[in-house]
């Protein structure tokens, strides 16, 4: 009888001690099976050119529609270069003294130093079969927060970036904000939002070096600064196209080099198209996440030849004898400019950017640029001494653009583009 129930004693903690062991066994699987998976994400990125998100809650309409092609945008309704210039009493966006001191450079304020008439800051681009939505400051700062929106290009480009600055400041106006001038990158940050705002200075957009002594524009490369300072972007845009162009001691440089050999000159739209495969390969060896936006700024056209638009007598304002830009005070009378003095560049932005697909959304103002005769400094473009500005055919800006005025139409739309 003791020897039954001795048994059964052992035979019961045998059991015991197999339960306890399961249930261990079973509770140690459990355990790694958790630690496994805090340590190791459902997804893994790689880690090679990534860029830390400050901030995933505020990507909204950004995110949502990381990279929506701009060729045109959405061309089966709405097409937003395409279409003409109509009058709005309600414009211009922002008046030159809600800039802020340092905002606006002295070629491109038009007003301050002595632009008499005011009627083309009263004309408003119209596609024709939609609308752009009016710029809001509050709005693009609340979708851009935490991000870097750079501007990378030229003396265009820079006249782009000014203007945004001022439609920001004049539309969310209790913001705090800071600018940093800087060669070849300035920003203005906006503190309230962590948002910056930067100019990158690269005109041909490939590299400048000193090569033997001799200033060498180095078609096959980017430089290392300025792929690095681009990589910090989450909204890229990119413009080139008059210093290609450019002869003489205007050019900028002394010889190009494409893989160690080099030439004195070549044919420039050669050269240009050279140049942007280059940063073409860029953008698509760097720029691999889905939430980089890149444009590309099509070109921007010149009013230095009244013959262009006077045609058909449709000039609306042309001082007798002008050989310039100076005296124009509106639009030209039409939807489409009857000369084709800058389609070969823009032939050849258009080429390189197709071929790139969905990485690249094509800004394509030409058209509506080429409209605006009336848009350009021409003698207002700064501190003029009298003498110059007594001599409007040999000393009138008719390259760049009056702030109020043009460039603000290139970032309304570069808004419709990149959050509607």
């Amino acid at each position: 009888m003791q020897r039954t129930t001795y048994n059964n004693n052992i035979s019961s903690l045998n059991s015991l001690q197999a339960s306890l062991m399961s249930t261990l066994q079973c509770l140690t699987f459990l355990f790694l099976f958790l630690l496994l998976q805090v340590a190791t994400p459902a997804s893994p990125l790689p880690l090679a050119g990534r860029r830390p998100i400050l901030d995933n809650s505020n990507h909204s309409n950004f995110a949502k529609h990381p990279r929506r092609v701009v060729f045109p945008v959405n061309r089966g309704s709405c097409d937003l270069f395409s279409g003409e210039w109509v009058r709005d009493e309600t414009y211009p966006l922002y008046r030159t003294e809600e800039c802020g001191g340092g905002m606006i450079d002295p070629g491109f304020d038009c007003q301050t130093y002595g632009r008499p008439d005011s009627d083309y800051l009263k004309f408003r681009w119209k596609p024709f079969n939609c609308d752009v939505p009016r710029f809001n400051g509050v709005k693009f700062l609340q979708e851009m927060r935490n991000k870097t929106i750079m501007f990378v290009g030229d003396s265009l480009g820079r006249n782009q970036w000014e203007s945004l600055m001022c439609m920001i400041t004049s539309s969310a106006p209790f913001v705090h904000t800071h600018i940093i001038h800087e060669d070849p990158l300035s920003t203005f940050k906006i503190l309230d939002y962590n948002v910056k705002v930067s100019f990158y200075r690269a005109p041909y957009l490939v590299d400048i070096a000193k090569i033997h002594g001799k200033t060498t524009l180095k078609l096959d490369e980017i430089s290392v600064d300025a792929s690095n300072a681009w990589r910090t972007a989450d909204v890229l845009l990119f413009n080139t196209g008059h210093w290609w162009s450019h002869t003489g001691s205007l050019r900028g440089w002394e010889q190009m080099e494409i893989g160690g050999t080099y030439y004195g000159d070549m044919d420039r739209l050669v050269a240009m198209r050279k140049g942007l495969t280059t940063w073409s390969n860029w953008v698509l060896r760097y720029i691999n996440s889905p939430l980089t936006r890149v444009f590309f700024l099509s070109v921007s056209p010149t009013h230095y030849n009244p013959h262009e638009w006077t045609s058909g007598a449709k000039a609306s304002t042309l001082t007798q004898g002008g050989k310039t830009c100076y005296g124009q005070t509106t639009p030209f009378r039409g939807t489409s400019y009857p000369t084709n003095s800058y389609v070969d560049q823009k032939k050849v932005i258009d080429e390189v950017v197709k071929k790139m697909k969905s990485h690249v959304s094509l800004m394509d103002i030409s058209m509506l640029s080429a409209l605006r005769i009336d848009g350009h400094p021409s003698i207002y473009s700064g501190d003029l001494n009298p003498s110059l500005k007594k001599n409007p055919d040999r000393s009138s800006d008719c390259s760049h653009w009056c702030l109020p005025g043009l460039p603000d139409t290139w970032n309304q739309l570069f808004y419709a583009a990149l959050l509607f």
